[in-house]
């Protein structure tokens, strides 16, 4: 295991609005505040877009993901680690448990899903924790490396 401190800044309450793209709204209103690293937590609507739920051979690298389209609106919570990658850009990983007429899908909404009429989202800041997403070749993901603080 990899760990490093931290301490909460700023916390920040945000109303998505229908048809907003997540993660790059977040991503983008956190590079627009100064917003490095953080936690998101969302609940609300999510109407389209693409989860990813899993690889499709778990001993593949890299692996192949699976993808399930969303079809129509689902109500959705989720939480997100957000991370600056190796340029500094703040990186929003997140997941998510979306249901609609009693079934349930999770996956990682990195691909990109739009908000179905509103979301809500807690951005909490962290301060002092030194973190990068770094590109590991073996498994394609930009996998979270905590600094020495």
């Amino acid at each position: 295991m990899k760990a490093c401190e931290g301490r909460i800044g700023r916390v920040f309450v945000m109303r998505l609005e229908d048809g907003d793209v997540v993660p790059e709204c977040i991503e983008r209103f956190a590079e627009e505040n100064g917003v490095s690293v953080g936690q998101a937590i969302l609940v609300g609507g999510i109407g389209s877009g693409d989860v990813v739920v899993g690889p499709r051979r778990s001993e593949e690298r890299p692996p192949d993901p699976m993808l399930l389209p969303i079809d129509g609106a689902h109500e959705v919570v989720d939480v997100g680690v957000l991370a600056p990658d190796e340029d500094g850009k703040p990186t929003l990983h997140i997941h998510a448990a979306l249901g609609r007429a009693g079934q349930t899908m999770t996956g990682c909404l990195r691909q990109g899903v739009t908000t179905w009429l509103v979301g809500e989202i807690i951005l909490y800041e962290i301060l002092g924790a030194k973190l990068v997403r770094i590109q590991d070749e073996q498994s394609g993901f930009e996998l979270l490396e905590p600094g020495n603080n």
